[in-house]
C-alpha cells in the first residue's frame, strides 16, 4: 500500500515531468518555427537604393563586406562606413581589395555591439551631412540593426540592403547549417534591446 507521502511525491515527480515535456515541446516547437519563418521576420530588405553613405555593420562573414562592395560599383553610395571594434581592418582590406578606394571610406574603430554601431556612427553621419543611409549587414541582423539606428537618428532615412550566404534568406528554412545558431540567438536580442532599450523592432 502507498502511503499517503510516498504518493505525492509520485504525483509531483509525475507532474514535473510532464511539465518539464511539455516546456520541452514548447520550446523545440518555438525554435523551428524560428528557423523556418526567420527570413520573414528577422529580414529588412529596402531593395535598390541610393544613398548618400553606406554603413558596414562588424561582424558576419565576408559576405558582408563583398556585398558592400558590389553596392559600392553599382554606384549605391559615393561613402562608407565600416563600423565595429574587431573586424573593422579585414572589413577595410577587403573592399580596397574589391576595389573600393581608400578616399571612400571612413572608420568607427570602438563599438562592439549593435546599440554602439548606431551610437558611434551618428557623429559620421552628421559630419558626412547624411540625409539617406543605407545600412548592411547579416540578413538575419538587418531587423535589429535598422531599429537601433531609426532609434537614435528617426530623422534620417535608413535602408538595409542584407547580405545572404548562398541561398539563406530566399527559402522559409534556414538551410546554411553556421547561420541558425546567429538566428536562434537574434530573437532574444531583439527583445532585450526593446525591453533594455527602448529600441522597438517593429
Amino acid at each position: 500500500m502507498i502511503k499517503p507521502f510516498a504518493f505525492f511525491r509520485l504525483f509531483t515527480k509525475q507532474r514535473l515531468g510532464m511539465g518539464l515535456a511539455c516546456a520541452f515541446a514548447v520550446a523545440l516547437g518555438l525554435a523551428l518555427a524560428g528557423l523556418m519563418w526567420a527570413h520573414l521576420i528577422l529580414t529588412v530588405d529596402s531593395g535598390p537604393v541610393k544613398a548618400d553613405v553606406m554603413v558596414l555593420l562588424g561582424g558576419g562573414s565576408v559576405v558582408r563586406p563583398q556585398h558592400v562592395a558590389d553596392l559600392f560599383k553599382a554606384g549605391a553610395s559615393p561613402k562608407i562606413i565600416i563600423t565595429g571594434l574587431g573586424d573593422w581592418e579585414l572589413n577595410e582590406q577587403m573592399l580596397e581589395t574589391n576595389g573600393v578606394p581608400s578616399e571612400a571610406i571612413l572608420l568607427e574603430k570602438k563599438a562592439t555591439t549593435t546599440f554602439e554601431n548606431a551610437k558611434f556612427c551618428l557623429p559620421l553621419l552628421r559630419q558626412l551631412g547624411a540625409k539617406r543611409v543605407l545600412l548592411v549587414t547579416s540578413w538575419y541582423h538587418s531587423r535589429r540593426a535598422m531599429a537601433s539606428f531609426r532609434h537614435f537618428a528617426p530623422e534620417l532615412q535608413f535602408f538595409s540592403s542584407p547580405a545572404t550566404l548562398n541561398d539563406t534568406g530566399q527559402k522559409l528554412f534556414v538551410a546554411v547549417q553556421e547561420e541558425r545558431g546567429y538566428t536562434l540567438r537574434e530573437y532574444p536580442k531583439l527583445l532585450g534591446y526593446w525591453l533594455w532599450h527602448g529600441v522597438q523592432p517593429f
